[in-house]
């Protein structure tokens, strides 16, 4: 029924898209710009809090409401503590890898995600050429890692930092497989979003204080590092890539989003001032690559309305 609405992508998609990656590109650029003045956990606990704030605020301006007694309760507490553990991986491999190799990491999710709903859904079962992307984006993970150990020796803290950041691709696919595989799948979206915000907050916020983490300098950096993840990232983006998704046609959408590690790479060149050397560039462009094959479900001209 919504297939028949969903349209294929316009300038206008594309022109709103790219926006779109251009500010997620900046996600783990502003944490690691802020991390000096607040430990990027306690801006991630931070920054779900305020996010919660506001889904909640907009659950009761939709007059949507938020029952627990329709089976999603548990599957909502699992969903939010993986979202949680996501989140960690992405805080604490930020502590000791770039903002660049975050990015791209990170984004291997989708592999991850595909593998496991290969094993669960028989409706989503890998085709030969999601194989193939799959082989392409593991030997770019390779490539990349090697690249830093024959550049500059084995760098303990960096490579550390980059298996965290893999950890942390591991459980946000394990998000999407919770979300596909249980009674989440049929909730409303904002429900599902304020469960992982939720614990979230409440979790990290715990991990910051039991680790010693709960301690910062308030500077403007600091403040405005949470803000535009709360209100901009983890609100604004939401809303916009769901009105997206009821508009456009999804495949279309999602190969868009490989576009945002290239740019958080960028932003971490520009910015941080971050160093990228030959093997990690051609690891990533062979992550995207594999990416790109693993999120398209045919390789035929059809044109998908």
């Amino acid at each position: 029924m919504a297939d028949v609405a969903r349209r294929p992508m316009d300038s206008a998609g594309t022109i709103i898209m790219i926006v779109l990656c251009v500010v997620l590109g900046l996600h783990q650029v502003v944490i690691k710009m802020a991390a000096p003045d607040m430990a990027p956990i306690l801006q991630i606990a931070l920054r779900s809090g305020v996010s919660a704030i506001l889904i909640g605020m907009l659950i009761v301006w939709r007059r949507e409401g938020f029952s627990l007694r329709d089976g999603t309760l548990l599957p909502g507490l699992l969903l939010g503590t993986m979202f949680s553990v996501e989140f960690m991986f992405v805080a604490e491999g930020l502590r000791f890898t770039t903002a660049s190799h975050m990015s791209v990491f990170l984004y291997t999710a989708p592999i991850f995600t595909a593998l496991a709903l290969h094993r669960f859904l028989p409706a989503e079962r890998l085709r030969r050429h999601q194989w193939l992307g799959i082989c392409l984006a593991f030997c770019g993970i390779v490539a990349a890692f090697a690249g830093g150990i024959f550049q500059s020796g084995i760098n303990g803290r960096v490579l550390w930092g980059d298996v965290l950041a893999i950890f942390g691709g591991i459980f946000w696919s394990s998000t999407t497989v919770i979300i596909r595989c249980s009674r989440l799948a049929d909730a409303p979206a904002t429900k599902t979003l304020l469960y992982q915000l939720i614990a979230a907050f409440l979790l990290l916020l715990g991990y910051a204080v039991v680790t010693g983490q709960a301690s910062f300098v308030s500077t403007p950096l600091a403040w405005g590092s949470v803000l535009f993840q709360g209100v901009v990232i983890t609100f604004a983006v939401y809303l916009v890539w769901f009105s997206l998704l009821r508009r456009y046609n999804a495949s279309q959408l999602s190969i868009f989003l490989f576009l945002a590690p290239l740019f958080g790479v960028s932003f971490g060149v520009l910015l941080l001032h971050e160093s990228i050397d030959l093997f990690f560039a051609v690891g990533a462009l062979l992550v995207l690559a594999g990416l790109t094959l693993v999120s398209k479900p045919t390789l035929s001209r059809r044109n998908s309305s």
